[in-house]
This record gives C-alpha cells, sequence and structure tokens, in this order.
C-alpha cells in the first residue's frame, strides 16, 4: 500500500498526479506538525485556533482549484485531497476551509464581476480576508428558497433585513455573502450579496453550547437595515440555483473530507487492536475485531474510489448534483458508522479526548446533517432514478 499514512488497499496511489500528491502530503504534514498539537485544548475550550490561519494561508489551500486572482489553479482531485487531509485534522478545521474556498470564493468566482474578483480573491487566497456564507435561516435549512431575508432597493443602495443561522466563521469574518430576496420577501429572485462585517446594523454572535464540531466558530447573523452599495450585488448570482452552485462544490469537499476522519478513525482502530492485549494476545487477532476492520477497509475504499470518480467528472464538467448527493450522502454515512464502531473497539478510552475516535464521531453527526442532511440528499437521489420528486 504506497500511501503509508493513510489507506490504498487498491493502489488509488497510481490514479493521481505528482502535484495531486503534493498537495496531499504537504497539507498532511502541516496537520501533523501544527494542527494536531492544538486540536485537543480546541475541543475541551470550544474555541478555534485562528492563530494558525495565516499559515494556511501560506500553504495555498484556499480556493485550491480556482485559475487565475492568484489562485492556485489545481485540480478538484487535489482540492478534494486537501479537504481530506484537513477533516483528518478536525471537521472543524475543513469547515473553515471549505467555506472559505468552497462556498465564498466560488460565489465570488462564479458570480462576481470582474472587479469583485480581483479585489476579494487574492485576499482571500492568503487568507489576509476571511469570509462566511450566509444561507440558512432559523426557519427554513432543507428548505433555503423559503428565506425571507430580503433586499430592497434604496437609491443607489440595496438595505438588507432578516437572519442567517448555523453560520460557520460567522462572527471572525470580515465580509459575509448574504443570499436574500430582492425587493421582498415574497419574491423568487434570490441574490447574492457582499456585506463587510463592520457595516451599521450587521450581527454576527457566536452561538453556544454545541456538543459537536467544538472547535469550530458557528454563528447567528442579523442584519438590520444594513445598507451597503449596489456594487456589492454579485451580478452573475440569479434565483436558488446560484448558492445550490456554491453548495455542489462545497458538498463535493465535504465527501473527501468524511474520508479523512473515516481514515483517521481507522487508523486509530487498527494501532489500538494491535496493542491492546486481553487473553494473552492481541485483541486485533480476534475474528470479530478482524471483521470490524475489514468493514472499515472496504467502505472507505469504496468511498475512496467514489470521491476520485466525481472529481475527474468535476475537472470535465460532467458531474452533476445528483452525483454530489450520492457521493456525500455515502462518504459521510460510512465515516460516521466506523468512528461509532472505532469507538466500540477502543472500549472505555474511546470516550476519552486522548484518542480522535469520540471527537469525530461527535462532528460527524453534524457533517452528516449541514450540505444538505441524509435524507435529503435520499430524496435527491430517488428522484434522479424514479423521476419523481418526493419531498413534499
Amino acid at each position: 500500500m504506497p500511501d503509508t499514512n493513510g489507506l490504498d488497499f487498491y493502489d488509488l496511489e497510481e490514479l493521481l498526479t505528482p502535484e495531486e500528491r503534493m498537495a496531499r502530503d504537504s497539507v498532511r504534514s502541516w496537520i501533523k506538525d501544527r494542527y494536531m498539537p492544538t486540536v485537543r485544548e480546541s475541543w475541551q475550550t470550544g474555541t478555534f485556533p485562528k492563530q494558525l490561519v495565516p499559515e494556511l494561508g501560506e500553504l495555498g489551500i484556499f480556493g485550491a482549484s480556482i485559475r487565475g486572482y492568484g489562485c492556485p489553479g489545481m485540480s478538484e482531485v487535489a482540492y478534494g485531497l486537501i479537504m481530506q487531509e484537513l477533516e483528518r485534522g478536525d471537521s472543524g478545521l475543513r469547515s473553515f476551509a471549505s467555506v472559505q474556498s468552497g462556498l465564498t470564493m466560488t460565489a465570488i468566482n462564479k458570480y462576481g464581476s470582474e472587479e469583485q474578483k480581483k479585489k476579494f480573491l487574492p485576499e482571500m487566497r492568503a487568507a489576509k480576508l476571511l469570509f462566511c456564507f450566509g444561507l440558512t435561516e432559523p426557519d427554513y435549512g432543507s428548505n433555503p428558497g423559503g428565506m425571507v431575508t430580503n433586499a430592497r432597493t434604496d437609491g443607489d443602495s440595496y438595505v438588507l433585513n432578516g437572519a442567517k443561522m448555523w453560520i460557520t466563521n460567522g462572527s471572525i469574518a470580515n465580509y459575509a455573502v448574504v443570499w436574500a430576496k430582492l425587493d421582498g420577501y415574497q419574491s423568487s429572485d434570490i441574490r447574492g450579496f457582499i456585506v463587510p462585517a463592520d457595516t451599521k446594523g450587521f450581527k454576527a454572535m457566536d452561538m453556544h453550547g454545541k456538543l459537536s464540531m467544538r472547535a469550530s466558530i458557528t454563528s447567528e447573523l442579523v442584519l438590520e437595515d444594513v445598507r451597503i452599495p449596489k456594487d456589492h450585488i454579485l451580478p452573475g448570482s440569479k434565483g436558488l440555483g446560484s448558492p445550490l452552485g456554491c453548495l455542489n462544490h462545497a458538498r463535493y469537499g465535504i465527501a473527501w473530507g468524511a474520508l479523512g476522519a473515516a481514515t483517521a478513525c481507522y487508523l486509530e482502530a487498527l494501532n489500538y487492536t494491535k496493542n491492546r492485549v486481553q487473553f494473552s494476545r492481541p485483541i486485533a487477532g480476534y475474528q470479530l475485531v478482524q471483521e470490524k476492520l475489514a468493514y472499515m477497509v472496504t467502505e472507505i475504499t469504496k468511498a475512496q474510489l467514489l470521491a476520485w470518480r466525481v472529481g475527474r467528472l468535476f475537472e470535465a464538467k460532467r458531474q452533476t448534483p445528483q452525483m454530489i448527493s450520492l457521493a456525500k450522502r455515502n462518504n459521510v454515512e460510512i465515516a460516521l458508522n466506523i468512528a461509532r464502531m472505532a469507538r466500540d473497539m477502543l472500549g472505555a478510552n474511546g470516550i476519552t479526548d486522548e484518542y480522535c475516535v469520540m471527537r469525530h464521531m461527535c462532528n460527524l453527526e453534524t457533517v452528516k446533517t449541514y450540505e444538505g442532511t441524509h435524507d435529503m440528499h435520499t430524496l435527491i437521489i430517488g428522484e434522479a432514478v424514479t423521476g419523481l420528486p418526493a419531498f413534499t
């Protein structure tokens, strides 16, 4: 198995380019050397290690697959591998990067004006400007089209009112990409707006009491008569398809990220069971333990092939939202199953923060919910194969 620090049962390494391996390995090394020494404290205290953000900018991971504007222009598979390695560290770290890259940089690159791209993308790539993505609302999660946040035209300005919930990076962002209905909450004209965080009437309040994604910042955004210039609209955005287009790229990254969490749990379970002696021999030598390890290897290998194939389709512009739903749904589900199984294999030790499995298990409960719940992706796939929508 060439990938000695991960899992490569089918020699998938040969499917990757040298650039893709280099991107993966550089992030993997950074996670091991710089992030892992901090994650235990971050989890305990419920804080995000903001001091490491500039180093992420130096790594060049933000906007990895965007071409131009100072961005690396790497392949979509390279982007996925970066997300995989970040989530091997922690889902909260991958979420931070997903919002900066997969959601907000994608939004500006796809729907922004040339002036907006030149102004923001280089600074975002270097992590000199941080963004959050305001779509989900307190009463509208799986049905984002029902949002009530709205923007009305007032002379040479837009005035925004509304609230957004469960927003990663909200309180540390310099700007928010906020999705709102233009000229009335009953409108169907959903547009994206770039809102500076220091604008009067804009508030970002951290949400506390989380038992998952503790090493991540989650906020509520409140907009009360927030006035922004008209050139702060994303001119290419039009309708609900615009934010969903960003979500598709982020969901693709999640399919890879979940692999990172699953691999971390598998490797910890493998190492633990090979060293844990009961009844005079390592417990990895017992049939029930080997059945669990075989399940993990099988499911991770299948999930790797799914993520790699969707990545190559992305590069060829042949991906569909349904393909991405299948990968996100499957990979997060198997990752959560593997985390739970690993926790069981570690026995009582599995509930302590000395080991990663309980932390990953708790995080993956959130990953299974956000960017489209498991059930919503089930219905998306169901409609694709039957032609019959079952959402209402």
